[in-house]
């Protein structure tokens, strides 16, 4: 029941730092955070590397339970760790906001890409 109680507490800072700091941007604040949590030898975010790293985003009130389901909900590959890209995907994931954002301006795109193979 905590979980949920700490769910419900989090704001999604993702759109608005979309919107200050471009697609460019974004990315190279994912890479950074995830440079802060992953495991240095390994190059990679292992259960150890979250949980000894996570409070530096202010995390470290999850239980152990919490960090492997962070884990297992983003490693795409079954490997058990995760890699850059799949931690920048999963922050995608969990923010719908920038998910209907990224959907918008992809209808956009292929919507001018089309327009313009009519011409």
């Amino acid at each position: 029941m905590a979980t949920n109680n700490k769910q419900s507490q989090f704001h999604d800072f993702l759109p608005l730092m979309a919107d200050k700091l471009g697609g460019d941007g974004l990315i190279d604040e994912m890479c950074k955070g995830f440079q802060l949590l992953m495991d240095r030898d390994k190059g990679v975010i292992t259960f150890d590397s979250l949980k000894k790293n996570s409070s530096f985003l202010g995390l470290q009130d999850l239980s152990d339970a919490d960090l492997l389901s962070m884990l297992k909900e983003g490693d795409f590959d079954g490997d058990g760790v995760l890699s850059q890209m799949e931690f920048c995907v999963l922050m995608f994931r969990l923010s719908p906001d920038l998910m209907d954002q990224s959907e918008f301006l992809l209808e956009q795109a292929l919507e001018q890409e089309f327009n313009n193979f009519q011409y």
